[in-house]
Order: structure tokens, then sequence, then C-alpha cells
């Protein structure tokens, strides 16, 4: 555990934008989809450190909307590794009081076998309540608004009577507190379409480090550098 942080000023909800896999495996002299593979070390651990500094919600970008766009084998790779992921992993989650849950379109293009190992790991382990973690696959945050308005559309809300509360509702998981903190990895300088509602006063790290190397002590350093930043929420400081 890291000394240098107030344990009483741990975000609540961490989420994690996963990337550089490619590029990693690139260095190497190897298949992109090698990285993928190294990347999922790098998830465990970052689980086991958001466990033993207490964080409560870790949301990780897995498998975006966009990402369907990639070469063909790469993402029938991804879908297979996603999938034995959870067979491997879904367990030793448990065993640890990890909740699994998943963000993002559930009825479009995902393969049968993936919706079941999603389903199956949900069920699993519903009840623990160590630290929920939500894997955003065939997710994005435009699609996530779309869905939400299609939804309140198709119950006849008023648009007098749409108001944040009312989005926020429609959202896929509208029990899931805002991120705190939103790291991203790799070096790139933006959020690509994630959590576009939730992230709207999160603090944002950007680590040059890319996703297949990245440990608990980088999450520990974003966490110190969340804990020297002010958050105001639109407001001044008196």
């Amino acid at each position: 555990m890291n000394a240098h942080l107030d344990m009483d000023r741990i975000p609540v909800h961490v989420a994690c934008v996963m990337d550089g896999n490619g590029r990693w495996a690139q260095k190497r002299g190897l298949p992109r989809t090698e990285g993928h593979g190294a990347g999922e070390k790098a998830l465990v651990d970052t689980v086991d450190g958001s466990l033993d500094i207490g964080i409560g919600w870790l949301t990780m970008f897995a498998f975006s909307t966009e990402n369907w766009k990639r070469p063909v084998d790469e993402v029938r790779y991804l879908m297979r590794f996603n999938s034995s992921l959870l067979e491997r992993r879904r367990d030793e989650l448990h065993a640890k009081g990890v909740q699994i849950r998943f963000a993002g379109r559930r009825n479009w293009r995902v393969p049968r076998q993936v919706m079941q190992k999603m389903v199956e790991s949900e069920e699993l382990t519903r009840h623990n309540r160590n630290l929920v973690l939500t894997m955003a696959f065939n997710y994005g945050g435009r699609a996530e608004l779309v869905d939400a308005m299609r939804a309140i559309a198709s119950e006849g809300i008023p648009a007098a009577k749409i108001n944040e509360h009312t989005i926020k509702s429609h959202l896929y998981l509208p029990d899931q507190p805002d991120p705190d903190l939103v790291i991203r990895t790799s070096g790139e300088y933006r959020i690509s379409n994630f959590l576009l509602w939730q992230a709207a006063y999160s603090e944002l790290i950007f680590s040059p480090v890319l996703w297949p190397d990245f440990r608990r002590q980088h999450l520990f350093e974003a966490v110190a550098e969340y804990q020297r930043r002010e958050r105001r929420f639109g407001k001044v400081k008196r």
C-alpha cells in the first residue's frame, strides 16, 4: 500500500481507458493481439490495487462501439479473449468479493457465447460488495445517451418533465456513482467517447504508461495526483 495516500480521501469511483496494447506489442515486434493478452496482468493488478486502498467502484473500457472498425482478425480475437478472460478470472474475482458488471449494448453484434459468459459472471458475483468492477464492453458514451433518449421517448415522458435525473435514471447503470477520477494510459490526451455524461466533473489524468505495463503503483500515483487537486464543481473557494 502507498504510504503517501490520504486514506480518508480515496476516490469512490475510478474509471480507466486501457490504451496502448497494440503499441506495446509492436514495440516488441509482436502481433497486436499479444498486447491484449499482456494487458490481462495489468487489469488484475489494478483490481487488486483498488481493493488494497478501498476504491469501491472501478470501470474499465474494454471494447468500444468504435472498435468494430478494427481488422476482423483482431475483433475476433478480442471476442474470444474477453470470453476466456471471464472463464479464467471470475472465480478468483468472486473469491475477492468483486462484483462484476457490464455496461454497453448487449443486443448488437456481441456473440452469444460472450453474452452468456457475461450473464453468468454477473449472476455469480451479484451479492459481492468489496468492489464493483464494471467492464464497459461494446460501449460508447454517445450510444449510451442515444439509448437513454430512446428509452425516455418510448415511455412517453413529456419534454418539460425531462431533467438530469431523468437522463441519469435511463443510463445503462443508473445506480453507478459518477467517476471521481478517469485515467487514460499510453500518453493519449482524449477520453474517446467514454462515460461522456458521467465524467462531466471527473478529474482527468493521462499516464504515459502503455496499458500492459500499468500496475497498482501507477494507480496509486494517479490517486495521489487526484488528492492534490481542488474539486470545486463550478463553485468558488471562499
